[in-house]
C-alpha cells in the first residue's frame, strides 16, 4: 500500500444546546477551538483545517495563525461539514485520507491521531475510529456512553494499539456475558472516496434508531476498523466540562498538561 497523505479537519459550529458558542469559549485567554487546532498541529501528520459554520470561528482561528474555511451553516452532521470543507481546502485532491476530529477536545492527546490512522494499512478498510476499555462501572449501562463491539486481540509487545473490525455500535450494554466493554471515541479517519460515499448515503434504519451516525456506514457494508487506546479524551459538552478543561490546561510549570481523563 502506498503511503497516505492525510489532512485533519475539525468541524465547528456555534449552535450547541448545552453550551452555546462552545468553539469560542475562553480557556486561559484562547478560544477552545484554537486549543483543539493546536493539539492537532502537535501531531505533525498533515495540514489542519477548521471547517467552520460561522465567520466568528474563522476569525478566531486565523487570528491564532491557523487555517479555517467557512461552510454552509445547515449541515446535519460534522461529516457533511468536513466533506464540503475538504473540497474548498483541497480542490486538487492531493489528500487521500481525511481525519474528522471533534472541535470540543481541547485536552486531546495528539498521539491519538496517529493511532486512528494505523488501521488504514489494511487496504480493505474504508474508515477507522478508536475505542478504549470501560473502567467505570456506571458507564457500562449509561446510554450516553456509546459502546463499540469488536473482538480485539491481546495487546502485543511492540507498543502498537490492538486493531479489530467494528461489528456494531450501541447505546445498550453490549456484548452480553463476561468480558470487557469498549467506549467508542468519536474520532474518524476516512479514505477520501469512503467519505464521499458516506455523505451520499441516506440515513440508515439502525442509525435513526440508535442515533449513531456510524451505523449508516455499517448498514451500507462499509468496513470500519478500530484501534484500542488507553486514553479517553475529555469532550466539552457542558459548563462543568469546560471548567474541567480549564483546570487541566491551567498554566503550571510543576505539573505536565494531562492529555485526557476517563470520566
Amino acid at each position: 500500500m502506498t503511503r497516505s497523505n492525510p489532512i485533519i479537519m475539525i468541524p465547528a459550529r456555534m449552535a450547541s444546546t448545552r453550551l452555546p458558542g462552545k468553539p469560542l469559549a475562553d480557556i486561559h485567554g484562547q478560544p477552545m477551538i484554537v486549543h483543539v487546532w493546536r493539539r492537532a498541529r502537535e501531531a505533525d501528520l498533515g495540514p489542519v483545517v477548521v471547517a467552520a459554520a460561522e465567520r466568528e470561528i474563522v476569525a478566531a482561528v486565523e487570528a491564532a495563525g491557523g487555517r479555517a474555511v467557512l461552510t454552509r451553516p445547515d449541515h446535519p452532521s460534522g461529516s457533511d461539514r468536513i466533506h464540503e470543507a475538504l473540497g474548498l481546502a483541497d480542490p486538487d485532491r492531493r489528500h487521500d485520507v481525511v481525519v474528522n476530529m471533534q472541535g470540543d477536545l481541547p485536552t486531546f492527546d495528539p498521539a491519538l491521531l496517529a493511532a486512528v490512522l494505523a488501521p488504514l494499512v489494511e487496504p480493505a478498510v474504508d474508515l477507522t475510529s478508536l475505542a478504549t476499555e470501560i473502567t467505570e462501572p456506571s458507564e457500562r449501562t449509561n446510554p450516553n456512553v456509546v459502546k463499540a463491539v469488536a473482538a480485539f486481540p491481546p495487546k502485543g509487545r511492540d507498543g502498537k494499539p490492538p486493531i479489530a473490525r467494528a461489528l456494531y455500535f450501541s447505546r445498550a450494554t453490549v456484548p452480553s456475558g463476561e468480558g470487557p466493554l469498549y467506549h467508542h471515541i468519536g474520532l474518524y479517519a476516512y479514505r477520501r472516496a469512503a467519505l464521499e460515499r458516506f455523505v451520499a448515503l441516506p440515513p440508515g434504519r439502525l442509525e435513526q434508531r440508535e442515533k449513531l451516525e456510524q451505523l449508516r456506514a455499517l448498514e451500507a457494508g462499509m468496513r470500519i476498523d478500530l484501534a484500542l487506546v488507553d486514553t479517553l479524551p475529555l469532550g466539552v459538552d457542558t459548563p462543568a466540562d469546560l471548567e474541567r478543561a480549564r483546570a487541566l490546561l491551567a498554566p503550571d510549570a510543576a505539573r505536565p498538561r494531562p492529555s485526557g481523563i476517563r470520566s
